[in-house]
């Protein structure tokens, strides 16, 4: 019998954990068989003397291994599905998700919610009338079977050791860990069902990971450990020191993403989502090089086959069809102020942290997992950065309903915006492929 305090003091001590050490610490995690100090204090050992690639490897094999598995071999196609580490504005799933699809890629996307300054894909998602993600494996199976894709959120089941781990990692200041991060994230996307994985790693102030180093050690830690599990897995290193596209919160986000379905979204979000369906395609086989998975994905944008498509995953999900048709019927905030340059100059920073966390105080995020996010309210930017602007010139505009919560976000709203003089050169979107 494998004890709970021979494990921790293992580890704790820097020894490297056997594979039967963390397949009961998975089995645990998963059972609530340790009490929750011994699974924290084993987190603590593992954050502070770290995991080797065989132990984060082994850890994220065993928290699948306890839990409800997908399987999809009835359905003809690759299954590729797309992570992202999550940021400002960062929506891109709404869009590519239906690309794929059309290209023949089979999706069955298993997102989260946000927390903090973050959007979760799920919330933005049921910002459309009745849109369910608690689909059965049964009512998913239709949609994989009937467009090409799904996206529903954890389910009780699946990986439940991830559920019982990222409670403790939030509590116990553990979160950081790489391993444990890619543990978290493959365990959930090999449970799923899926032959590849294309992994958005995001870095930069809005981002889970604030400096390069640390964004290409995740990066590189999620092919390992991906590849080491028969998971086919790439990864892209992509910028969010600023937000993504125009829009933070959910629902103006959705209108985001349904303008770029139909061709008139914002560059940047627009480059994006595809060269990550692209990636898709590419990894499924499906294309003979990344030039030729572009011009299909830029085929099924341009011909309205993804946006047909998300019309069909609103309706087969329980939303209502209309809301998108005529995006007027989505939640929308009680009352709009604008905000206007100060001084002409040019666009040099747009702080995308303070943006997402002044959101945030909107209501349009949650500062605690329990708390209830208002899908109606966020912001709007008319800028990017290098944009030369004039006195008076729309910067943004704030979507709110109380005033109060108005009054604690502006502060922040206007100190992640600087204007300097001289011009400004455009960051780079992409930092690395992989």
């Amino acid at each position: 019998m494998i004890l709970a305090t021979d494990v921790i003091r293992h580890k704790r001590d820097g020894l490297e954990l056997s594979t039967e050490e963390i397949r009961a610490f998975a089995q645990a995690a998963a059972s609530q068989g340790w009490e929750d100090y011994q699974l924290s204090a084993l987190l603590m050992a593992i954050f502070l003397r770290g995991f080797s690639k065989r132990e984060t490897a082994n850890l994220t094999a065993a928290m699948t291994e306890f839990g409800e598995r997908y399987s999809w071999e009835e359905i003809d196609g690759p299954k590729i599905d797309k992570h992202s580490t999550g940021g400002v504005g960062d929506k891109t799933s709404l869009i590519l998700a239906p690309l794929a699809a059309a290209c023949g890629v089979i999706v069955p996307m298993m997102s989260g919610r946000g927390l903090g300054h973050t959007g979760g894909t799920l919330d933005k998602l049921e910002s459309i009338p009745g849109f369910r993600v608690d689909l059965s494996r049964d009512e998913l199976k239709r949609c994989l079977q009937t467009i090409g894709f799904g996206m529903i959120g954890q389910t009780q089941m699946i990986a439940p050791a991830d559920r019982t781990l990222y409670r403790l990692r939030d509590v116990t200041s553990t979160v950081e860990s790489i391993p444990l991060i890619t543990a978290s994230i493959l365990s959930k996307k090999l449970a799923e069902g899926i032959d590849g994985l294309v992994m958005d790693v995001k870095c930069g102030c809005g981002a889970f990971m604030k400096n390069p180093t640390d964004a290409f050690a995740l990066a590189e830690s999620i092919i390992s450990v991906g590849t080491a599990n028969g998971l086919k897995t790439e990864a892209l290193v992509t910028r969010m020191a600023a937000p993504l596209g125009k829009t933070i919160g959910n629902a103006l986000e959705v209108k985001e993403c349904l303008a770029t379905l139909r061709g008139g979204g914002p560059k940047d979000l627009e480059e994006l989502s595809v060269l990550l369906a692209a990636r898709m395609v590419l990894l499924g086989g499906l294309a003979s090089d990344e030039r030729e998975a572009a011009q299909k994905v830029r085929k099924a944008l341009e011909s309205g086959q993804g946006w047909e498509r998300f019309l069909k995953c609103v309706e087969l999900q329980g939303g209502d069809p209309k809301s998108i048709e005529n995006v007027d019927r989505l939640p929308r905030a009680q009352h709009i102020k604008i905000l206007r340059a100060e001084k002409s100059g040019y666009i040099s920073e747009l702080h995308a942290e303070k943006l997402g966390r002044a959101a945030m105080l909107l209501g349009a995020g949650r500062q605690k997992a329990s708390a209830a996010i208002n899908p109606a309210v966020g912001l709007v930017l008319h800028v990017h950065i290098g944009n030369e602007v004039q006195p008076h010139d729309e910067i943004l505009e704030i979507h709110y309903d109380d005033e109060n919560l108005l009054t604690n976000a502006l502060p922040l709203i206007q100190e992640a915006i600087t204007i300097r003089e001289e011009p400004v050169e455009i960051p780079p979107l992409i930092l690395s492929k992989s």
